[in-house]
């Protein structure tokens, strides 16, 4: 059976035997059905969940805020501004703001910017990044987390969270209200909440009972998001479903829609787990690209392989995130170490850490500094492949060519 495992901003071909591939239980290649984003992106905006349209919404209003995601993201923002600032030119609204959730990231060049608001957008809209040392406390959450955002966001007359809705592997989802947290949000309010990371129901694809992503309802409902823009992509990032309207109700729609389209499961746990998190952005570092490697724990066998393939052109991807790798071979020292002192980026590296555990895990890349911190380097998929295989000829392999999409059931 051959695959294309996305790898930055191509693809890698790997071929395995058929009697050793362990089949998906998914839905079908949505790849092959033909989209007219254009139209899904309007439909949505012209009937949105729970609410009016944006130009009855912001008719008497004078300025607006977008919230938009940053270029670590998949969100393909420049193919809907567009229509959305069409809608805001029939108001009264004469500041029009495109602020992306940075959260801890880093900031943009004037070019990037462009790239992902797209020409249009860029010429009747202010682009900004978030700064973080620009913010204002608007109140705590009932679990505690002191909310701090953008002042770019408390001075505008109407807010827009925008983004896209996948699998996330503590908050359950992207999208919805975390264009505010963590995406606009200070440091301080990021590190409340994702200390929550740690409990039991913080995991991909639970919202209700989730910690972490109620806490970031409450964070929305207190800023007030005015509207709701959220895409579902496909693996070629193409939109396929939209959403807009109130949140958290059109969030929830937009959620029921990818469960409808990606819940994948195995009839049987893997020996070896072949995945990539889907390729450039995603890849872009080992800090965005760690998410797809904790989203497909849950379908390899205890003690059993993982090969994660992600470029990482820009190494670890933060600072804080780096250090803590250092030791990442040592779980029990980094989660005592997090339940002490909860430290953004240093709550990434236990994940992985956490990964290590019950699985080894190979890692394809070219960034060659992870050996030094014990990861497993590979040199050439197929071969590493082939060699497994004519060790252990009964060898079964699950192939998931993009890990943010799976659910671990």
């Amino acid at each position: 059976m051959h695959f294309e495992i996305p790898y930055e901003k191509q693809h890698l071909g790997l071929d395995i035997p058929d009697k050793n591939v362990v089949p998906l239980i998914c839905k079908d290649n949505l790849e092959e059905v033909p989209v007219n984003e254009d139209k899904i992106i309007a439909d949505a905006i012209k009937n949105p969940v729970s609410t009016d349209r944006i130009s009855n919404l912001a008719y008497s209003k004078s300025s607006a805020c977008i919230l938009v995601s940053d270029i670590t993201r998949p969100c393909p923002s420049y193919k809907f501004l567009e229509q959305i600032i069409k809608e805001l030119k029939k108001t009264r609204v004469k500041d029009i703001k495109i602020l992306f959730g940075l959260g801890i990231h880093r900031k943009h060049s004037d070019e990037e910017k462009i790239k992902l608001v797209g020409n249009y957008t860029a010429e009747n809209a202010r682009l900004i990044d978030f700064d973080a040392e620009n913010v204002e406390y608007t109140g705590t959450t009932s679990f505690g987390t002191p909310v701090e955002v953008s002042k770019e966001v408390i001075s505008s007359d109407f807010l827009i969270a925008t983004g896209n809705i996948e699998y996330h592997y503590f908050a359950g989802y992207s999208g919805g209200a975390k264009a505010v947290m963590p995406g606009v949000c200070s440091k301080k309010t990021i590190s409340a909440n994702h200390s929550m990371m740690l409990e039991n129901d913080s995991v991909a694809a639970k919202f209700i009972s989730n910690p972490v992503r109620q806490d970031i309802e409450e964070a929305g409902r207190l800023v007030s998001i005015d509207f709701l823009f959220n895409v579902i992509l496909n693996d070629s990032k193409n939109i396929i479903a939209a959403v807009s309207g109130k949140n958290n109700e059109a969030f929830i729609e937009g959620i029921k829609i990818y469960d409808s389209l990606y819940e994948i499961n195995v009839e049987e746990k893997a020996d070896l787990v072949i995945t990539s998190p889907g390729g450039y952005p995603k890849d872009i570092n080992l800090y965005q690209a760690q998410k797809a490697l904790d989203n497909i724990k849950g379908i390899v066998k205890d003690g059993g392989k993982i090969v994660f393939i992600a470029a990482c052109s820009e190494g670890y991807g933060e600072v804080m995130f780096e250090e803590w790798m250092q030791d990442v071979n040592d779980y029990e020292k980094l989660s005592k170490k997090i339940k002490q002192d909860f430290v953004l980026g240093g709550h990434k590296a236990v994940a992985i850490s956490k990964v290590l555990t019950k699985s080894e895990v190979f890692i394809y890349s070219d960034f060659k500094d992870f050996e030094k911190i014990g990861l497993k380097r590979i040199n050439n998929i197929q071969d590493f492949i082939d060699g497994l295989i004519r060790k252990e000829k009964s060898i079964k392999i699950a192939v998931v060519p993009n890990g943010r999409f799976v659910k671990s059931l």
